[in-house]
């Protein structure tokens, strides 16, 4: 990706995100990758990377295990490895089989299931291998503290073994010479010291001539002389021979290891990028989390729909100081590619640009970016900006002779893949010289399909927004009421420069304001003041749309409880309907229960008697007619027990009886139709007027 000025990254602040993102490195390799971050034009290459972070994060941020607490700086052992006639010390291999084991473990974490479920990071891997021979080789070799192990080769353990009971033979007799020797008072408080590899005793040095043995050395004051005992003086030299014999041993088996393990030189150094590529993209992940960044969907066009986008260094910022980041939403295409903003000095214009600048620069560097995660960012191939004040005082010119300057480059290499950023066009200049260049800028711009976004206080550039295809206006919102910028943008209208009101704020004299209103075109001013009455109305209609909001919320909420409520009123219902239902249904087994029992009984009566048609006529006496006459019977006791007939005209809620079952229920309802409502506990029922008689009961009428 190309950019201009050469100061363009430092001037839209990536080089402070850059530093961010190296304080989250823990290896050599992650720092390096980041100290040189690039901009990129190819969309797979963006979209792999910011898959990988947007993995990460997930990672991170559900408390995930990942195998690398363990970050290496091997690359001189490795490189080391490669030479011929090289060798690798003890603790260099510790450090290699760290780094292989590290590894291993990050192979065993990508299961079948893990790469389908993280593919990008995946990525990282599908090229290498682990091969266990490495681990192996060192094992057989080296132990868990660097040294070089007994059983390495038969030679080493001879030594070592030969070393060991000479040592212990050394102790013994030194150990009865120091103590024959302090007894005649002869040693020092510290007894014995090493001196050029000999076990030695510290005398003191008027006794030396009385202790035979080779005198090795005296302290600095001449007190103390170290003496090998004439005894001890075979073996020491037996002992220093056994370690030099040790020495050239480890140093043949460690070259032989290292000549060995040299062919996986090239893999070794696989191993080493492949663990900073995932410190690398931790550390990635890590930056994304505390700036609270998603991943967009990027696709390979000029195209930018930003929802809630923060400027990151802004919001960091601003969460150490507590305070609120106020997010802004951005939408540039080829049908609105220039966004014209307008509005009051230090009400954020700037930043609202600097924001979409960095954004799209960290973007093209597969940096997650603080958006919201439903934002598409498209991918532009050159990025040129002009921010602040670009007087050359090398070339001699003057600010506004170096922003044409500038202008000129924009206006000669801009296209349709350029993403521009332009800070006052037309400053610096008479306003109605510099408007109209600005104006002829502007459609240059507009005509070469490029996507950028300008600040400015004309209004000829204001009016051009709303004329010009492809132009939008936009403004940074003021209130006027507490004269303080509200740092929102507002897209489609232009905004007031809010001169006066900001002149009033700092507290210029009145009458030197409305000096300066007199002196001002009445239509320029009229118009600005139709602009923030426009803006005034916008907040107010803002405001409102708020509160509609807010209310359609709680309409919501309420819509929900009382479906809530309706649903279990309706289960209360349905329980109530099957608990009468049971009731009839264990009625109706009494009854069956005992019309078996006279079936039995009639049956054991037709077997016993002789006249058998009086028997069946017994049984159906008994089974129905019997039946239907009790229960008719008891129906009516059951009525004339609780009730009294009273007749007449049917009204709303009087109690009636129905004819046709003797059931007795209140009317709900009466329709035109001849029709009534009536209701049997729960269950309402539509019934024929006319099959109903008014009643009253009883104990409404005693009183």
């Amino acid at each position: 990706m190309r950019y201009f000025p050469e100061s363009a990254l430092v001037q839209l602040e990536y080089e402070k995100v850059k530093e961010l993102l190296i304080a989250h490195c823990s290896c050599e390799y992650s720092i390096g990758k980041a100290k040189i971050l690039r901009l990129h034009t190819r969309l797979s290459f963006i979209q792999n990377q910011l898959a990988q972070t947007a993995e990460f994060k997930s990672l991170q941020q559900n408390g995930a295990y990942f195998p690398l607490q363990h970050v290496f700086n091997l690359q001189k052992e490795i490189k080391l490895l490669s030479i011929t006639g090289s060798r690798l010390s003890g603790e260099q291999w510790l450090s290699i089989r760290k780094l292989c084991t590290t590894i291993q473990d990050i192979f065993r974490w990508f299961d079948t299931e893990k790469r389908e479920a993280y593919p990008a990071c995946t990525f990282i891997i599908q090229d290498s291998y682990y091969e266990k021979i490495i681990k192996e080789s060192i094992d057989g070799i080296i132990d868990e503290l660097g040294n070089v192990q007994d059983s390495a080769s038969e030679d080493l353990m001879t030594i070592r073994m030969s070393l060991f009971r000479k040592r212990n033979e050394l102790r013994k007799i030194f150990d009865k010479i120091v103590s024959k020797l302090n007894k005649a008072g002869y040693v020092t408080d510290i007894e014995e010291s090493f001196l050029n590899s000999r076990r030695v005793i510290a005398i003191f040095a008027e006794n030396k001539r009385q202790v035979k043995g080779i005198l090795h050395g005296e302290s600095e004051t001449r007190k103390t002389a170290f003496i090998e005992p004439e005894e001890t003086i075979e073996l020491n030299n037996d002992i220093f021979s056994l370690e030099n014999d040790e020495r050239r041993e480890v140093n043949r088996i460690l070259l032989e290891l290292t000549k060995t393990l040299s062919i996986y030189a090239t893999l070794l150094s696989d191993y080493q990028t492949i663990i900073g590529e995932f410190d690398f993209i931790k550390a990635k992940a890590k930056l994304a989390i505390d700036m609270d960044a998603h991943h967009p969907t990027v696709i390979d066009k000029s195209v930018l729909d930003l929802k809630k986008a923060y400027h990151p260094l802004l919001f960091l910022y601003n969460n150490k100081l507590h305070k609120k980041t106020i997010p802004t939403n951005i939408a540039l295409d080829d049908s609105n590619r220039i966004l014209v903003i307008s509005g009051p000095n230090a009400g954020g214009k700037t930043v609202t640009m600097k924001t979409v600048g960095l954004l799209q620069l960290m973007l093209q560097s597969g940096l997650l970016v603080p958006v919201e995660a439903n934002s598409t960012m498209g991918i532009f191939k050159q990025i040129m900006i002009h921010i602040g004040d670009t007087q050359s005082l090398e070339f001699e010119l003057s600010t506004y002779s170096s922003h044409l300057l500038n202008m000129k480059h924009f206006i000669e290499n801009a296209n349709g893949r350029t993403l521009f950023f332009i800070d006052e066009l037309g400053g610096g200049s008479d306003p109605n010289l510099g408007g109209a260049f600005a104006e002829v800028i502007l459609e240059e711009l507009a005509k070469k399909h490029s996507i950028g976004i300008v600040t400015t206080h004309y209004l000829n550039l204001k009016i051009m927004a709303n004329k010009v295809t492809g132009l939008i206006n936009g403004s940074m919102l003021f209130d006027e009421d507490n004269l303080m910028p509200l740092y929102k943008l507002q897209i489609g209208k232009p905004g007031s420069s809010y001169t006066f009101s900001i002149a009033e704020r700092i507290g210029l004299d009145k009458k030197i304001i409305e000096r300066a209103k007199k002196l001002v075109d009445n239509e320029q001013y009229d118009l600005d003041s139709l602009l923030i009455s426009a803006e005034q109305n916008a907040q107010r209609i803002e405001a409102d749309k708020l509160d509609l909001k807010k209310l359609l919320q709680e309409q919501e909420r309420m819509n929900a409880e009382f479906k809530i409520k309706l649903n279990k009123e309706k289960h209360r219902q349905e329980l109530e309907k099957l608990k009468l239902q049971n009731k009839i249904t264990e009625d109706k087994l009494i009854e069956l229960k005992d019309k078996e029992r006279k079936i039995k009984q009639a049956v054991f009566e037709w077997r016993n008697t002789k006249n058998k048609s009086e028997a069946i006529a017994n049984m159906e006496t008994l089974l129905f007619h019997k039946k239907a006459k009790n229960i008719e019977e008891s129906l009516q006791k059951k009525f004339d027990a609780k009730y009294i007939l009273v007749g007449g005209k049917i009204k709303l809620n009087d109690l009636v009886r129905m004819k046709s079952t003797n059931q007795v229920a209140r009317v709900k309802e009466i329709g035109s139709n001849n029709k009534a409502t009536i209701q049997f506990g729960l269950l309402p029922v539509s019934v024929d007027v006319n099959d109903l008689e008014v009643v009253i009961e009883k104990e409404v009428k005693d009183k």
